[in-house]
């Protein structure tokens, strides 16, 4: 084999190794852009917290209203909604929500929300502490769910100079259809 042979045989395996590298970094994006979003509040992603992290918030006396939302998107034959559309809270306050999920057809169906919360700025201070979005849901024909969010808004956004006038937050849910189901658990209290 000559130099040029060599050398050549040389950059087609860089080449290979870096397009390697590049579809492994395109399948980790999404799962580390996913963990960016929940660390920083970016783009209106709420925090997760446990229990025992809630229960060391003290509420306030401010309130501060929540305006629930929800939607589905084609291909998932449910309806979706808010049992309530808007509640009063005080900030630091644990409060709970409950959505109502019915499946329209008359085949099991599986879906999975995603959420965000408005104005996006909020987002680093609107904490769950248990939510169905953490889990898939699957519901047979006909049947229909209470699913209840936990949360509270974190009293730190009082102190914040771009956050400490918003009045109202709004906490968006969108349900998508699962092709390959995982879990079964309708009610979220797995999460």
């Amino acid at each position: 084999m000559g130099l040029m042979a060599r050398s050549n045989a040389k950059v087609g395996l860089m080449a290979a190794a870096i397009a390697v590298s590049m579809v492994g970094v395109g399948f980790a994006a999404v799962p580390l852009y996913r963990i960016f979003c929940q660390v920083t509040g970016f783009g209106g992603t709420t925090m997760r917290v446990d229990a025992a992290q809630a229960a060391t918030v003290v509420a306030t006396q401010k309130p501060i209203v929540i305006r629930f939302d929800a939607n589905q998107r084609d291909g998932l034959p449910w309806e979706f909604k808010p049992e309530r559309p808007t509640d009063t809270v005080s900030i630091g306050a644990k409060d709970m929500s409950i959505f109502i999920a019915k499946n329209l057809s008359n085949e099991p169906v599986t879906g999975t929300a995603t959420f965000n919360v408005t104005p996006e700025l909020a987002g680093k201070y609107f904490n769950k502490i248990q939510c169905f979005c953490f889990t898939e849901q699957t519901l047979q024909p006909g049947q229909q769910v209470r699913m209840p969010v936990l949360y509270y808004v974190d009293p730190k956004i009082m102190s914040d100079p771009e956050t400490k006038d918003i009045e109202e937050i709004t906490l968006s849910y969108t349900f998508y259809p699962v092709e390959n189901p995982k879990t079964v658990d309708p009610t979220g209290e797995g999460s």
